[in-house]
């Protein structure tokens, strides 16, 4: 079902039509669509990104922002003024990507029984491939999931220690931890991609 999240003169609107569940709102509170427009217009690109550092697949992103939206506008009376928007978000963002994973592990289960392919891409363009990896996703690739959370939360979305421990349900105490943990390891691996550039095989610290 596509549903549009762009808030017309009534408010927002939903594309699927009569027949496929109940409407967002039938009569909009003309407040509340002001309100969630802005938020729209100011939050859509931090969970897009959101979306995508959990894992939400590029052909999925799309469609997973217009949910977490949809959610959005379903429950914002319940936003709690004493929580930043951006944790609230986050929240929703973290179950709508949930979601999304489970189905993928369900489709992925449906096609346990296709054969693997019996080719593979050759060294040389698995050298190329390696090569134009980006190297910050890398390195989130390899980090945990708790302390890559934490970090592209703090380091690439710029929120506060508070405001990722209010998102996540992890205490500060440990919302801190994390990120001193991940940000040392980022400092190594940056140090270790130098010396390889560099060809110095020697002692590391």
């Amino acid at each position: 079902m596509e549903v549009s999240l762009s808030p017309g003169p009534n408010g927002v609107t939903d594309r699927a039509g009569a027949g496929h569940g109940p409407p967002v709102s039938a009569e909009p509170d003309p407040d509340i669509s002001a309100a969630f427009a802005a938020a729209y217009r100011e939050q859509h690109a931090f969970v897009w990104r959101i979306l995508r550092h959990l894992g939400v697949p590029p052909a999925q992103l799309d469609d997973r922002l217009q949910d977490v939206f949809l959610v959005v506008y379903r429950r914002w009376d319940s936003l709690d003024p004493a929580v930043s928007l951006r944790s609230w978000l986050y929240g929703i963002a973290r179950r709508v990507a949930a979601d999304q994973h489970r189905g993928d592990r369900r489709a992925a289960r449906r096609l346990e029984a296709v054969p693997a392919p019996s080719h593979g891409p050759g060294p040389e363009q698995l050298l190329a491939q390696a090569e134009a990896a980006d190297f910050v996703d890398q390195f989130l690739a390899d980090l945990d999931p708790e302390r890559r959370e934490v970090f592209v939360l703090a380091e690439v979305e710029h929120l506060s220690a508070p405001e990722i421990a209010a998102a996540t349900g992890v205490k500060l105490n440990t919302v801190y931890s994390r990120l001193r943990v991940a940000r040392e390891l980022f400092a190594r691996a940056v140090d270790r991609r130098i010396r390889a550039e560099r060809g110095d095989h020697g002692p590391r610290r």
